[in-house]
């Protein structure tokens, strides 16, 4: 075993839990009706088959005033007993332990469950600065609901067959709000003084027990720090979880609070964020307490997690991410098998990104997340067929390593020296080198799959026709467009993605065209002005990174601003001369005149690349066209659509 303490268990009151790694409550949106569903329980059961040791389901209302979207799930009343109990009964046959996580969220509100805002409660009336909330104070009788509501929740899981419940304190939701200073402002017994800033805690705490089994796990989840200045910092967190732990029997560690965007940063972490990078948050309160410390935040490998728990600083690891992007990356793990792990990018677009979008979840890389039901299991074909793929790039890999899953004979052919695509340029922006993981995993895969592959092969249709395919995929991905602007000067024109893989000179002066709001405008934006340049970013929409998750989003505008990147919203070019970019202001309709332009740099939409897709038409082959080549997006659709043309080779 490569990992000597990951994969020792853990013994939590009765419960022995038989591994360290757990999966953290997360929100999926594959709930119905604000019950599990087939989907949510296909999804979990692929963790628990991989070998995962704890799965924490995600947030489960205990009150009418906790539905905080429309995709959560519900625990208020007794009829989800049975619905919870088809959940958890198939995670437990696999050997895994299962928590429910308990929630109200307070102030926290952005869903809609009627069409319109609802009202909010928190502790006070204290407005919450990023969805614009302004709370109801709650009134003694109905804090009391809500404390009974918490305790009936934990009775319904214990019925349903969970191990144990755990109470989300964490991200400012509502038991942080009491606990908080600068939120609550009451004058009675729940408010003032540190005792009775925790008094709603602790009498949920109290209530939970009273209602489940004396065996039965309780535990906390509670936030290390803000990363906000009028939020807690980690000696506040350490003074809450030493006067609590007498009453538990576990706390979680996690980072950041809902209430602001610097803060919300850190509820998924992104890829700039440092692997693992609360661990000595956790091992601090560790020292502190004589009960076991869960901690996660972009633990994606299993020695990054084999480290934190060898070293004492945690005693279980939440690894989430990197199972949604592999279930099976614990068994992997333990059987000697790491090299096989598919790793998790942290790039946030299709797991919190989709959340945050009303989506069921899924990953960028592995699309048959959160749609188990479809491609959990490959189909075998009833008949091999000879198939080639026309293009290494993510669609192109993701497609050969689909179709040689269900058995087809495959060869891939990449024109180009390297397999990746426009994925070794993405890599090459600031804070995104770990974005080339997509490639590493993919020709791990590739190779894995023992898949015929040919560099600096050029196929057309006679070599095609020679080859005698049964069927062609092609992923000949895209090329660089113009947009259809006057130029009337000598001003260098350059692509962000020419400038990435050349670094011509660009002067001193720049303007960014950043049209598609994602990655490459804000990146190369950050790579030139941290070189020295003054940058100008015009973006057409409100904001810089407009098409990025939130969390990447503010994160990438804040180091923009701290860098003194000039932002220039709205903004659709339409011509240059020797030294002026000019734009309309889209929404006022107005030219801007940006002067003083050394350089002009795009980040345009390219043009899909279907020459020999279309001279394949009168060819008798079978032929699919995906990725870039059918319609130039993101890597999530590229892979998504070789996934799907893989399943759909006949």
């Amino acid at each position: 075993m490569n990992f000597p303490t990951l994969f020792t268990p853990l013994k939590i009151r009765d419960l022995e839990i038989p591994n360290r790694i757990f999966s953290t409550g997360h929100d999926t949106y594959l709930p119905e009706d604000n019950l599990p569903s087939d989907a949510l329980i296909a999804y979990q059961a692929a963790r628990a088959k991989g070998g995962v040791g704890l799965i924490i389901i995600q947030v489960v209302g205990v009150h009418e005033t906790a539905r905080y979207t429309d995709g959560m799930l519900m625990g208020t009343e007794d009829h989800c007993i049975a619905y919870f109990r088809r959940l958890i009964g198939p995670l437990k046959a696999e050997g895994t332990r299962v928590f429910v996580q308990l929630f109200h969220p307070g102030r926290e509100l952005f869903g809609r469950p009627e069409g319109v805002l609802q009202t909010a409660y928190a502790p006070s009336a204290t407005p919450s600065e990023r969805f614009h909330v302004v709370p109801r104070a709650l009134s003694a009788k109905l804090i009391a609901e809500i404390v009974s509501g918490y305790a009936q929740a934990a009775r319904r899981m214990a019925e349903a067959g969970a191990d144990g419940v755990e109470i989300v304190a964490s991200h400012g939701y509502l038991p942080a709000q009491f606990i908080s200073q600068t939120i609550n402002y009451r004058q009675d017994r729940y408010g003032g003084s540190f005792e009775n800033r925790l008094r709603f805690t602790r009498e949920v705490i109290t209530a939970c027990r009273k209602q489940i089994p004396s065996s039965m796990v309780v535990g906390l989840r509670y936030s290390a720090f803000d990363a906000d200045q009028s939020g807690m910092h980690e000696d506040d967190t350490i003074q809450v979880c030493s006067a609590l732990a007498g009453e538990l029997d576990y706390l979680n560690v996690i980072a950041g609070a809902s209430f602001s965007t610097s803060s919300a940063i850190h509820i998924v972490p992104p890829m700039t964020i440092e692997n693992a990078y609360l661990g000595s948050a956790a091992g601090r309160l560790k020292q502190l307490v004589d009960i076991p410390v869960f901690v996660a935040g972009r633990i994606n490998q299993p020695d990054q997690a084999e480290a934190l728990i060898a070293s004492g600083q945690a005693d279980m690891c939440g690894m989430t991410r990197a199972m949604i992007c592999d279930p099976n990356m614990p068994y992997k793990a333990k059987s000697g098998n790491s090299q096989k792990i598919r790793a998790c990018i942290g790039c946030n677009q299709a797991c919190i990104g989709h959340f945050q979008q009303g989506l069921p979840i899924s990953c960028i890389q592995r699309p048959e997340t959160g749609r188990e039901l479809l491609y959990g299991v490959p189909k075998r074909a009833k008949q091999s067929r000879k198939v080639v793929i026309v293009g290494g790039g993510v669609a192109g890999m993701k497609a050969a390593i689909t179709a040689a899953t269900c058995g087809h004979q495959v060869t891939l052919c990449e024109a180009d020296t390297y397999l990746g695509g426009q994925a070794r340029i993405a890599q090459l922006l600031p804070g995104r080198s770990e974005f080339g993981g997509i490639i590493t995993n993919l020709t791990h895969e590739l190779k894995q799959h023992d898949i015929e592959t040919r560099l600096n092969t050029k196929l057309t249709v006679a070599t095609i026709v020679e080859g005698a395919y049964d069927s062609v995929i092609v992923a000949t991905g895209s090329k660089l467009a113009m947009p259809n602007i006057e130029i009337t000067g000598n001003m260098p024109i350059v692509h962000a993605a020419t400038l990435l893989a050349t670094n011509p000179h660009v002067g001193n002066n720049v303007v960014i065209y950043d049209w598609r709001g994602q990655w490459t405008g804000v990146g190369v934006a950050e790579l030139l002005a941290t070189r020295g340049c003054h940058v100008r970013l015009a973006v057409n929409g409100p904001c810089a990174a407009d098409g990025l998750q939130n969390y990447l989003r503010d994160q990438s505008n804040a180091r923009l601003f701290r860098l003194g990147v000039e932002i220039l919203p709205h903004m659709r070019l339409f011509g240059v001369d020797d030294d002026t970019a000019y734009f309309l202001h889209t929404t006022a309709q107005t030219p801007v005149e940006v002067k003083n332009t050394d350089t002009l740099i795009l980040d345009w939409p390219n043009q899909a690349n279907d020459d020999l897709y279309q001279e394949l038409q009168d060819a008798a082959v079978s032929v699919h066209l995906i990725g870039d080549a059918l319609s130039a997006r993101t890597c999530e659709e590229a892979i998504f659509e070789g996934l799907k043309a893989g399943h759909a080779i006949s």
